[in-house]
C-alpha cells in the first residue's frame, strides 16, 4: 500500500463525508493505493456514526474510537499503529488542511527519501491571538532542537513509515513529533509551505492554555529526549555541583575561622554568617538532586506504558 492518512477527530462531524470524499478525489487522480484512519478522541457529537456510515460505503476507511477524550497525541499514537502504507500522512479533520498537498507530501518521502515533512501553514487564516504566540512559540522550538521548521505543530506533515514505528507520542507531545524523530536517528526532516484554509465548519478546539502548555512540554521533551534513558546524567551532575559548592564555601568558612584564630585576629562564629546557611541549603538540595537522579533511574526501568486508553470500537 501506497499510503496511510491517519486523522484525529475531535466534534468534527460536519467536514468527515467532504474530508473524505476529497482525499479520494486527490488519491485516484494520483494513482495511489491508501487507507484513511479515522480516530475518535472521545467526541460528543455524531463524528462515530459519520465515520461508520463511510466505513460501509468505503472499505479503505479504517475507525478507531475512544472511550472519552485522550488528546491528540493518544490519536495520533493509536493510528501509527495501525498503518500499513509506505508513508504516512497525518491531517486534521476541520478541512484546514488541503488533501490537494498530499501528491506532493507523498513524494518528497519516496523520491527525494526524506524521513519526514513539515507542512509550513505560510498564510494562516487563524486569528492574532494565535499566530502572534504561534510565531514566538515556533521561535524558541528552532532555537532549542536546532530543527529549521517555521511551524512545528502543523498538523500536516507526511513520514516514511519506520518513523513512525519508531518514535512514541504521548501526553502533548503531538506538537514535537520532529524533535522525537530526530532523537530516534531520523535526521533528514524537510519542509513544505501548504495551503491553509479558513475554518468552515465549527470552533477551534485549542484554547489560550495551549500556549502554557507548549512550553511545558518542548522543557519536557528536550529533558526527555537527552535525559530520558539515563536521569541520572542531569540531576547527578546537578546535584554534585551544588554539593561541592556548599561543600566549598563550608570549608573556606572553617579555613578563613582557623586563619584568623591562628593571627590572633577577631572571629565571628561560623553559624553566624549568612553564607553558612546558604552553603547548607546547597548541600542539602545537592544530596536530594543526587537521590533524585537515582530515583529517575529506578522509575525509568519500571515505568508502565505511557499510552494508556481504552478502545470502545474498531472497524
Amino acid at each position: 500500500m501506497d499510503l496511510s492518512i491517519v486523522i484525529p477527530t475531535y466534534n468534527e462531524e460536519e467536514s468527515l463525508r467532504e474530508l473524505f470524499l476529497w482525499i479520494k478525489k486527490v488519491t485516484h487522480e494520483n494513482n495511489l493505493t491508501y487507507e484513511v484512519i479515522f480516530v475518535d478522541d472521545g467526541s460528543t457529537d455524531s463524528s462515530w456514526q459519520v465515520i461508520s456510515e463511510l466505513k460501509k460505503e468505503y472499505p479503505e476507511i479504517k475507525g478507531i474510537k475512544f472511550s472519552r477524550n485522550y488528546g491528540k497525541s493518544a490519536a495520533l499514537y493509536a493510528g501509527f499503529a495501525k498503518v500499513q502504507g509506505d508513508v504516512v500522512i497525518t491531517m486534521d479533520a476541520d478541512l484546514q488542511d488541503s488533501p490537494d498537498e498530499i501528491p506532493e507530501l507523498y513524494r518528497l518521502i519516496k523520491e527525494e527519501k526524506y524521513d519526514l515533512v513539515s507542512g509550513w501553514k505560510q498564510k494562516r487564516y487563524d486569528p492574532v491571538g494565535k499566530t502572534l504566540p504561534s510565531k514566538f512559540f515556533n521561535l524558541t522550538a528552532r532555537t532549542v532542537s536546532g530543527i529549521k521548521l517555521h511551524d512545528f505543530n502543523c498538523g500536516l506533515k507526511s513520514y516514511n513509515k519506520k518513523v513512525v514505528k519508531n518514535i512514541e507520542v504521548y501526553g502533548e507531545m503531538h506538537r514535537y513529533i520532529p524533535i522525537l524523530a530526530k532523537q530516534a536517528g531520523f535526521k533528514k526532516i524537510g519542509e513544505k509551505v501548504v495551503k491553509h484554509q479558513a475554518r468552515k465548519y465549527g470552533v477551534s478546539k485549542y484554547g489560550w492554555e495551549r500556549m502554557i502548555k507548549g512550553y511545558l512540554d518542548l522543557i519536557t521533551v528536550m529533558f526527555i529526549t537527552r535525559f530520558g534513558k539515563s536521569p541520572m546524567y542531569f540531576f547527578g551532575a546537578l546535584g554534585t555541583f551544588m554539593f561541592l559548592l556548599g561543600g566549598g564555601f563550608v570549608i573556606y568558612l572553617i579555613s578563613e575561622k582557623l586563619y584568623l584564630q591562628h593571627h590572633g585576629l577577631s572571629v565571628r562564629q561560623v553559624t553566624d554568617q549568612p553564607l553558612f546557611y546558604l552553603a547548607l541549603t546547597a548541600i542539602i538540595i545537592g544530596a536530594q538532586l543526587f537521590l533524585s537522579g537515582f530515583l529517575g533511574e529506578l522509575i525509568n526501568r519500571r515505568s508502565p506504558d505511557r499510552n494508556s486508553y481504552q478502545i470502545d470500537e474498531e472497524l
